[in-house]
């Protein structure tokens, strides 16, 4: 049995999801909420396996619910539910930690579909969404990449950067010219390809 939570303002469709999953053999409704505040006060009581999380509720957004839902049931599946295709909203739930959408206006069926393929494992989503995870992906890898690439004494340098020191300071902490701190970080920029001492102290802490 698939235990099933409804996230949706429109009572409606809250109503239509609740009777589609009650109505369908190996699956069950365990509650239904209008709000982000009603979800986040009834989702923990109910212990569902999956949640269908509306994209636009009236006191939050579902970006955000779900970002809420999964600090307090982090094994917690959310599928993404929408009218249109926002890949970007849709894709800063899927980094908020949910693992995939469908659209309200798909056929009953392929919303039991989702929801299975989700609970076994699968991440239903478009070509055009995949691509924005892809891509996102890749820039990790090449952030770490350029990362690895300083010495010892530049992420000594970067090191200090992050803790607020100035270019004196970090010279006399580790005993040399500031004009060999300003060398360091022309180097750190480059390899990290920034401009500027915030932007390299944020992608050596992303990296």
């Amino acid at each position: 049995m698939i235990k099933v939570a409804v996230v949706e303002d429109n009572k409606i469709v809250r109503e239509g999801f609740e009777t589609l999953l009650n109505r369908t053999p190996g699956f069950r409704c365990v509650c239904t909420c209008g709000t982000v505040a009603e979800a986040l006060r009834q989702i923990p009581k109910a212990h569902p396996d999956v949640v269908l999380m509306d994209i636009q509720l009236p006191d939050s957004t579902g970006v955000e619910c779900t970002a809420k839902i999964k600090e307090l049931m982090p094994a917690v599946l959310i599928v993404i539910v929408t009218v249109y295709e926002d890949s970007e909203r849709i894709f800063q739930a899927l980094r908020a930690g949910a693992c995939g959408y469908l659209l309200k206006r798909g056929q009953p069926e392929k919303v039991i579909a989702a929801i299975q393929e989700v609970h076994d494992g699968g991440v239903p989503m478009t070509p055009e969404i995949a691509r924005k995870v892809i891509g996102q992906f890749r820039g990790q890898v090449k952030v770490a990449e350029q990362v690895e690439s300083l010495s010892d004494r530049e992420r000594e340098v970067l090191e200090l950067v992050m803790h607020g020191f100035g270019n004196k300071a970090i010279a006399d902490r580790l005993g040399v010219t500031v004009a060999a701190v300003k060398w360091h970080l022309q180097h750190i920029y480059g390899k990290l390809h920034v401009h500027s001492r915030t932007e390299a102290a944020l992608k050596f802490k992303q990296g």
